[in-house]
């Protein structure tokens, strides 16, 4: 087997309660601008977890395109694996890995689909070439060749246009309503900060530590 075992000890960063916004959106709002500020070349980048209804979990990288008070915002082909599978189970987590800053942030919560407008709205901001290779692709389907994919696309060129190119029916937004949240802090000796937001009886947010 060979040796990955490559060790870093973290020493970048502590994490204090009582440097903790009160609201985990705040929180996140400030650790997100301070990897946009570093080193982290897309820190809109996000893991994405669903689980299908046999069970079987599974992830992907996916973008980060909004964030509010309501949630967390991507965009996808509903009928991709991760559309079926959130059809069956609309509980998911994020994860957020920011190396430069040794930080790490999870969120646990429950994904709806926001409106057709909105989905159309920033399906037209994007770049053309983008917007046709959503509305061609059936994501997650096998196709025969690179070179099918490649035919079945330059064939959508000479049909579309700006104009004609919008948002299908079977691409849009998702939002992401948490009721968990995690800021890890990498530490030395592994003894790293966990500091964890949960969501109460009352609607209202706890912040207590974890054990590394």
């Amino acid at each position: 087997m060979a040796d990955i075992d490559k060790r870093k000890q973290y020493l970048k960063n502590v994490l204090q309660e009582t440097e903790m916004a009160q609201q985990p959106l705040t929180q996140f709002s400030k650790w997100y601008q301070d990897a946009r500020d570093s080193d982290v070349e897309i820190p809109n980048a996000m893991m994405l977890c669903t689980v299908n209804s046999q069970g079987q979990p599974s992830a992907r990288i996916v973008l980060l395109k909004a964030f509010n008070a309501e949630g967390y915002v991507f965009y996808s082909n509903y009928h991709s694996r991760k559309g079926v599978e959130l059809d069956n189970n609309p509980h998911v987590a994020l994860v957020f890995w920011w190396e430069a800053l040794e930080r790490q942030i999870r969120i646990e919560g429950k994904i709806e689909k926001i409106s057709h407008v909105q989905s159309d709205d920033y399906f037209m901001q994007r770049p053309l070439g983008s917007r046709i290779a959503s509305i061609i692709s059936e994501q997650s389907q096998t196709i025969a060749s690179r070179q099918a994919l490649e035919e079945k696309y330059q064939t959508a060129t000479t049909k579309l246009d700006d104009a004609t190119a919008t948002c299908p029916e079977h691409w849009g937004g998702y939002i992401i309503k948490p009721h968990s949240y995690e800021f890890w802090q990498g530490r030395e000796a592994r003894l790293s900060d966990r500091l964890h937001y949960r969501l109460d009886e009352n609607n209202q947010w706890i912040l207590e530590r974890l054990q590394p």
